[in-house]
Formats: C-alpha cells, structure tokens, sequence
C-alpha cells in the first residue's frame, strides 16, 4: 500500500503490476497504489482505495486475492519483462501463486517439490536463515551500542567533569551538556534521513554517520571547557540521529515477516549491551586519577569501528533498491538474504508498490499528518516513541550514579549499583527476541508499564525510610532493576521496531525520521530538567512524577495503537486504515469489558468478538484475529 500525494503521477515502475491509467481527482481517497489495481474500472477503483484509507469493516485482506490464475500469470509476465526478469518467468509465476495462496503450498499443483520444501521448512524453522541476514542484523545492531555506552559513559563522568568545569552548581547546563546528541537528533539530525537515505542508500548512511561516531566521541577526551564538551557531544548527534533511524529500517526491510521483530529489537538489544559495556568501562577508569570522566566518555567509539569496516560486505537494502529501480540487483540482494530463489520472488511480489517517483521531501513530510493510513501510523509511532520516554528510563541511564550518590552511596558504591542496572537492563531485554513475535507488541507494553509504574512508586517512597535503615539504599536498588527489568522486555525493544514497519515504503524513511526525531526531543527534554527537578521535586517526587507519566503512557497506547505483529508490510496497510476512532471504541466498549469479565470475574465462556477479520492472508484458517 503506497499513499502518495494528490494530483502527482504514478510511477511507471510496479510490483507484479502494469501501471494503472492515471485517474485525476481531488478525492483523498484515490491517494493509493495497489498491485492488483489495473484493469479496475473508475468506480471499482474508488471503492478499492477507500476500503484501505478507510478500512471501517476492519478487514485484513491479501492484495491478490481474487485474481483469477491466467490474469496472475499475466501479470508475472509483465513484472518480468518491466525488469528484466524474462529468464526467471517460471519462477515468478509460481511465487505469485504462492503470494496469492499462502497457507496453500502442500495442494498448489504449480509448485515444485522444492518449492514446497521451503515453503513448509519456513513455517516449521523460521529462524533458518542465511547466514547474509544474520551478518547484516549484527553489523547494523552493533551501530546501536554507541548509543547505550555514551549514555553510560556520560552517567559515571556526571560525577567529575562538572567540577572540573566549575558548572557544579549550575543543573541546567549539566543537563544541556548530557543531552546535546538527543538535542541535534530531535531537531536535525533524525529529519536528514530521508534525503540522505534517498541519495546513498542504506549502507552509505550507515557508513557516513559511523564516522560520527568516532571523531567527534574521541574529541570529548581533549576539551578544555564546557562548551569544547556541548559541540563534540552535538556533532555525535548529528550522526547518531541519521544512523539510529536507518538501522531499524534496514533490517526491517530484509528480515523475514515471521521474525522481523525479533531481528530489528537486535537494534534495542545492542544498545542494552553498550550500556553494560559502558558501565563496565565506568568501573574500569574510576580509578585513573581526574581524568577518568574523559576516558569514560571517549571509550564510547569503539563499536563504530567494526561498524565502519564490516558494513560494506552487507547486502544492500532489496526494498531500497526497488525504490531506486533496480529490480535486478534487489532480487540478487534478497537471494543472499533468502535460502531460496522462490522466497526471494515472493517476497519481491509482496513488496507494497512503490510511488516515490515525482514526490518531494516535504510533500512525502505533508503525507504522514494529512493521508489517512500515514496519518495512523505515524500517530501509533508518536505514541510508543514518546511513551519510551514518559516511562522514565533515561533518568537511569544518565543519572542512576548521581541518584545512587544523593541516596547516600560513595562514588564506587553508586557506579557499582549502575552497573546492576546495566547487567539487568541486558538480561532482561533477551526474552524479547520470542516475545515480540508471539506476544506481540502491544500486549507487552500493555502488560509491563503498570507494573513500572508500581517500581517507580516503590522507588520513590524509598527515599521516607530513615537514613540509618540498612535496607534503605538497597532496597531503592532492588525497585530501580525491578523497574529496568519490566521495560527491558517491552518498552526498550518495541518503539523502534513498531516505527521502523508502521510506514510504507515510499515514506518509510520520513516517517522514522519524524518519529525518531520525537523520541530524541523529549529525551533531550527529560536529560535538561532532571537534574534541575532532583533540585525542585526531591528525589521522591521525581520519581513520584515518572510513575504517573507511565500511567498516561498505558492509557495513549491501550487508544492508539493498534498489534503489528505477525502482520505482512502490505497487511498492515488494511490495519491502519481502520480509523482511530473505531479502535479506539473498539477497545473501550468491546475488549476491556470481555478482560475484566474473563480476568477478574474469571468466567470462562467470556467471548471476544474480535477487531479485524482476515480474508486471504497466511494462518486466517488457525486464527480469526492474530491480535487485536
């Protein structure tokens, strides 16, 4: 499902399609591209699109479904001519039949036996894959330690470089400094993305922001001042913005449906490793003399060197590749990414179609608040964005020592118990890559941010024991890894995955951007005022405050967004086009009142009328609604 602009020219480029003749009108509603679009009449075709811009019946429905099999194979030819493909007609007609018939791979008269033999070895093995994907999940992830370990690294230097600089007293430019690559990354960097993606690609981006992530981190060793410390610490962001939002997509893009969150949360999961990492080099410098905080901060480009040296031996982003027209050199990218020539067609002809042709930055910008399926998605990637920031995990990162130290912990003592929260925040993010597939997204932040909530209370009320209580301290510890547990699982992985699949192709780039970009102004916000409200609201407050803000969290997120798990990139065109108010409703008047009447009343005939009902799509016949 391609939204594009009104009134601009549809691309001649198609997946499995011939292109459809231009239809001008000012309808909204004619703002998107199908693969079986062509040969609709004008009326048919308006009916099409509005059931995608404005899916009230909540269906979720294969694009093919319907084609007759001589009006399929057509179409195969076609796509195969347009590309150059005319050596591998066979082949793609046979995966368009099984793109249009997923579950029905064992009775396909068409099909090969090897066909059949990675079709059923995908269901029953689908984390068999190549050893190319594997490789490029690990590069791109290791681009995202950067970001936990200088996170850490500025956590243990908080306790020297503001003394040094004689800033000790001044709380606000001690925030502005620890947050100077949220502030670069949520006013410029993560918007650069989309033209800088569009002009190099997803390896040049990656490429060009590592280098980001070494100089400038290096750099922070030799300053002599405070504001020597803020400009390395923004040119940092000026890579880290572009880099962090493209390595989600990237993998996004490559990695198989059945495992693409566990594979892009490879992304949150490397940044729970720098953490650990970074707290680790905390403990290893504190000993150095005065100059430990600019060892503990520069440490923080090692990960990038690998990432420089290792991204050019990844394959190339397949989707990316299509986007730009190369066809060829995609489906030689997605066979090194697939274990077989008949995933990597099929996976081509489910590509949603492309419209990036004739379209500009700032109208693909306009696209995302003004189409009604872009509109959706990039209200549900707002919200699980700016939750990962209200649930208050960064005050850990930045500030857990300097929490630690007003609750009466030495300088070790307090870099020591930092060092729990990373090793926890590691641990705790590992279950992620099984449940984020099977639980799904939603279900886990639905379930894990009361119980922060209940952490970060605990926490708070920590600080009323008498000081001369033993327990004191450590059972503040025990809340606060208590607290990282829950969100390491849930809130840590999910935002960058649920945004990274939300959008389509032709705005996925845009749409990251702006959610990143929002993720990392309220970081900047939060890493600015917390030291000043330590000074305000006491500690307790603070945290006080942190458990109410992950409250609102649970409540944006239970209204505004909807499950993607599971779901192809083209189903989820039919899930966000179910307008916000019927999910919303939804939710209120039809789920809520079946768990309370099946969770707490405990009556077991308790019967769930669900959202979305599937027609055509892989695993309709096992389940009428996958989440809801």
């Amino acid at each position: 499902m391609s939204p594009v602009p009104p009134n601009t020219q549809r691309p001649s480029e198609a997946t499995l399609a011939v292109s459809s003749p231009p239809v001008k009108s000012n309808d909204k509603l004619l703002e998107v591209d199908h693969l079986e679009e062509q040969d609709l009449d004008l009326e048919s075709h308006r009916q099409h699109v509005t059931s995608r811009n404005r899916n009230v019946s909540a269906k979720i429905q294969n694009p093919l479904k319907g084609i007759e099999r001589e009006k399929l194979y057509s179409m195969a030819d076609t796509f195969c001519t347009q590309h150059d493909f005319d050596d591998k007609r066979d082949l793609f007609r046979r995966a368009a039949v099984i793109a249009q018939n997923p579950d029905d791979y064992k009775t396909l008269p068409e099909l090969t036996d090897d066909d059949r033999y990675w079709m059923e070895r995908e269901h029953t093995h689908k984390w068999d894959q190549t050893s190319q994907l594997y490789y490029l999940v690990i590069v791109c992830s290791i681009g995202s330690a950067i970001q936990g370990w200088d996170n850490t690294g500025a956590n243990g230097a908080n306790l020297s470089f503001p003394e040094e600089f004689g800033i000790a007293d001044n709380t606000w430019l001690v925030g502005l400094i620890n947050s100077a690559p949220s502030l670069v990354v949520g006013t410029i960097s993560a918007i650069l993305c989309d033209p800088v993606n569009h002009l190099i690609g997803r390896r040049g981006t990656i490429f060009f922001t590592g280098l980001f992530c070494v100089f400038p981190v290096l750099g922070q060793a030799f300053t002599h001042n405070w504001y020597e410390l803020f400009i390395c610490r923004c040119l940092l962001g000026l890579g880290m913005g572009m880099k962090i939002t493209t390595i989600p997509i990237m993998t996004a893009e490559t990695a198989p449906a059945a495992i693409r969150g566990a594979l892009v949360m490879s992304f949150q999961l490397w940044v729970a490793f720098g953490i650990f990492f970074g707290f680790c080099s905390n403990l290893v410098f504190m000993n150095v003399g005065r100059n430990a905080w600019r060892i503990q901060l520069a440490a923080a480009f090692v990960p990038a060197v690998p990432l420089l040296l290792l991204i050019w031996f990844a394959p190339e982003s397949p989707r990316w590749l299509m986007k730009k027209g190369n066809y060829p050199k995609a489906f030689r990218s997605f066979c090194r990414l697939r274990k077989a020539e008949i995933q990597a067609a099929r996976d081509m002809i489910e590509e949603e179609r492309e419209a990036f042709k004739g379209t500009t930055y700032l109208s693909r910008f306009r696209d995302i608040f003004t189409v009604p399926r872009l509109r959706r998605a990039n209200l549900a990637s707002w919200v699980v964005m700016i939750s990962q920031q209200l649930c208050g995990i960064n005050i850990m990162s930045f500030y857990s020592s300097t929490i630690f130290s007003q609750a009466g912990y030495t300088a070790k003592q307090s870099l020591l118990a930092s060092f729990g929260f990373g090793l926890v925040n590691t641990i705790f993010a590992l279950p992620a890559i099984w449940t984020i597939d099977t639980f799904g997204r939603r279900n886990l932040l639905l379930t894990t941010f009361p119980l922060m909530a209940l952490m970060l209370f605990w926490a708070g009320s920590m600080f009323f024991a008498d000081t001369s209580n033993p327990a004191r301290i450590p059972v503040l510890a025990l809340a606060i890894y208590l607290f990282t547990a829950f969100y390491s699982p849930g809130m840590g992985p999910v935002p960058f995955v649920y945004a990274a699949e939300s959008y389509p192709l032709t705005h996925r780039e845009v749409g990251m951007s702006f959610a990143v970009q929002q993720n990392n102004f309220w970081s900047f916000v939060l890493g600015l005022t917390f030291p000043s409200m330590l000074v305000a609201m006491k500690p307790w407050g603070a945290f006080y405050f942190y458990a109410g803000t992950n409250l609102l969290a649970w409540v944006l997120i239970f209204l505004f967004t909807p499950e993607t798990a599971g779901r192809t990139l083209e189903e989820l065109d039919y899930v966000f086009a179910v307008p916000v108010s019927t999910f919303a409703k939804y939710q209120c008047n039809t789920w809520l009142p079946w768990w309370i009447s099946r969770y707490v009343f405990w009556r077991k005939d308790a019967k769930l009328q669900p959202l979305y009902k599937l027609e055509g799509v892989a695993g309709e016949r096992t389940e009428i609604e996958r989440y809801h």
